[in-house]
Formats: C-alpha cells, structure tokens, sequence
C-alpha cells in the first residue's frame, strides 16, 4: 500500500475508476476502495446511454468497449399517450450518433483493467487517511452517510426494471420510448449496429414493479408488447431482471473540507433521459480537471480549491435535473385536458427540425 495517498476514493464503480484514473494520470497517488465481493452475484442487465462528452472522456482513457458492446444509436422514436410523436435523427443534428448504449459489465472490467496497471493507482480493501476523501458510491453507503451533508429526497414510487431481450428483427441502431399511464418504457438497441439485442429499462409503479417480477418470461414479454405493439418485433427474455426505487436527489453541499460526493453520492435523476452516469462521468472530469489547475500551494483537499468543482457541476446537474423531473410529473398526470396537452407539446415540439436538432446535441454532450 503506499505510504502516502493523496485521494482515497470509496466506490469503484464507473465513476469511481474514471476518477481514479484521470488523477493517475496528473501523477497523484490514489487508493481506490474496493467494493465488496457478494457470493450470489447475478449477470448485470444494465445498460447505460453515454453521450459524445462521455465517450470521448473514456476514450483517452482507452476504456471504451468493442463496437459490439457499445451500440450507436442512429434514431430515437418517443411515443406520447395520446397519439404524440418525435423522432430525433443522429444525421440531422449532425452528429456520428445520438448515444450509445454501453454494456456495463465490459465497461466496468475495462476499467479495473486500467486501473490495476496504472502504477498511481491501487485498490485498496478498506479507506485511508489522504488529504481529499471523494465519496462515488450510492446515496445509501455508510461512506455516504459519514459525510455532514444534507440531503433533499423526492420519491417517484415506482421502480425501474432492467432486462436483457431478443428481438426477431434487427434493430437498426433505433432507440424507443414509450411514455403511457404515467410509465415509461425503452428499448434500447445493444450487441452491435447489426443486432438484434435490446436493453430495456421501463419505469413502473411499485406495485405494478411487484406484479411483474412474479410473471414467467412469455407472459413478461406480452406485458411489454402491450405497450409497445409489434414496433421491435417478437421479443424473448435473455435472463433475469433487475429493478431498483426511484427517486430524485441531491446534496445540499457536495464538497467540504477534504472530501468531495460524485456521481450518485451527489445527486440522482429520473432515467427517462438516460442522463444519470453521463451526469456522474462529467463530475469525474471536472473534479479532475480543477485538482490538475490547483495553485501549487493549495492541497487536493483545499475546501476553496473544491467549491470550484461544486460550482460548476451544480448547474448542469440543476437543469437535467429539473427536465426529467418536468417530464415525469407531465406524463403522470391523468385526466383529458393534461393528455391532450401534453401530446399537442410532443407533435408541436416534432415540427420544429431546429429546436429538435438543439435538444438532440445537448443531450449529446455537443456545446450548442
């Protein structure tokens, strides 16, 4: 172990390793916190949508997976309640893809991979004492709950599920999402640009979350395909499925002195925009970007120095924020006049090739 650790890092998950290798990379020594081995692990079915900003971060860390376990997205399809429609085009907005949609298991293990060869790196069983402390796991860790900030919490009550299926068709670098009776539901395109995998995350209450945990594969397949007819085909279970509570959240304060929250430890979102790791993955690069711009005198754990990282995140993660809140609150309202309102702003909002293309590179990471 080294005798001096400049950042202990607790959490070694997706931002937790970027993290730690962005600093390595500015020679600091770094003790990451390894995470707990469970006996009974079950294959992860997540997938996450990174944007241009997140892909070209893991890039220069050489981390980013193979073309099949990374899929670009070309289109998006979201379907309202009500007969709304918009349809995003990479090409239109200009863009080599709208996302893509990333396998977490070969992410992650190419990121332990990095991280076990850099030099400036070593995973650590438990924290030691540094100058800066960075906390990059969950909301509800011990190391999260250490730390003197206040939290703000607003639960949705419902669970996201996540599940790995087959289509009988390709899917065409297509990405789907339909908003319907205040759920949401994606299909996510996965296993290549010539695939037929999906990644689905579909947003439930929690009863209806309990309801269908209890289905078999065939009946769990004709719930989906109740919501989205035959749009991606015959679809068939590949596994288990995983889900988790939603909820809205963020610390009052983010950083003090000698610590900083990142990632999920700082703030969650709703996943309908699929922003939540893109949010995580930027608060590693800035983080890491005002530690390497330090006055030569400052410390890493320099509470001012810190308060530049909170300032410039808060912002990003504020609007986000505020926009999959605004859409979650839109679609779960019932009744006539909120349906059709919502629906004539969805078909209004496709007319507009500009505003579409804006929304498009800003969910990309693209500065507009």
């Amino acid at each position: 172990m080294f005798k001096n650790v400049d950042v202990c890092i607790r959490g070694s998950g997706v931002v937790g390793q970027t993290l730690a290798l962005l600093l390595a990379k500015e020679r600091l020594q770094v003790g990451l916190v390894a995470a707990p081995i469970l006996e009974a692990h079950l294959p992860d079915v997540r997938a996450y949508a990174l944007n241009s900003s997140s892909k070209q971060l893991l890039d220069t860390l050489r981390v980013w997976p193979g073309t099949e376990l990374a899929t670009p997205v070309s289109t998006m399809c979201v379907w309202g309640d009500d007969g709304g429609a918009v349809k995003f085009d990479a090409r239109s907005a200009g863009q080599e893809a709208l996302a893509w949609i990333v396998d977490v298991p070969a992410l992650e293990k190419n990121l332990a991979d990095a991280c076990r060869f850099q030099s400036h790196i070593e995973t650590i069983p438990e924290p030691v004492e540094a100058a800066l402390t960075v906390i990059c796991e969950g909301q509800k860790s011990s190391s999260r709950a250490a730390v003197p900030a206040q939290w703000s919490r607003k639960p949705y009550a419902q669970k996201a599920i996540a599940a790995r299926l087959t289509s009988s068709k390709p899917h065409e670098g297509a990405a789907r999402q339909w908003f319907a009776n205040g759920e949401v539901l994606a299909l996510l395109p996965m296993g290549g640009s010539g695939g037929n995998s999906l990644g689905l995350v579909w947003s439930v209450s929690n009863d209806r979350s309990d309801m269908l945990a209890s289905l078999r594969a065939p009946e769990f397949c004709a719930a989906i395909t109740a919501v989205c007819g035959e749009q991606a085909g015959e679809l068939e279970l590949s596994g288990d499925t995983a889900s988790w509570p939603l909820l809205l959240s963020k610390a009052e304060h983010w950083v003090g002195p000698g610590w900083a929250l990142a990632g999920d430890a700082a703030h969650t979102v709703h996943p309908l925009a699929g922003q939540g790791l893109n949010l995580g993955l930027a608060d590693a690069a800035c983080l890491a970007g005002v530690l390497a711009k330090r006055e030569y005198w400052r410390s890493v754990g320099d509470e001012k120095l810190l308060r530049r990282y909170e300032r410039a995140r808060k912002a990003d993660v504020a609007a986000v924020s505020a926009v999959t809140d605004g859409l979650q609150s839109l679609f779960a309202q019932a009744g006539a006049p909120w349906q059709s309102m919502r629906n004539l702003g969805m078909n209004g909002f496709a007319a507009s090739q500009p505003l579409k293309n804006w929304l498009a590179r800003r969910a990309a990471g693209v500065p507009t």
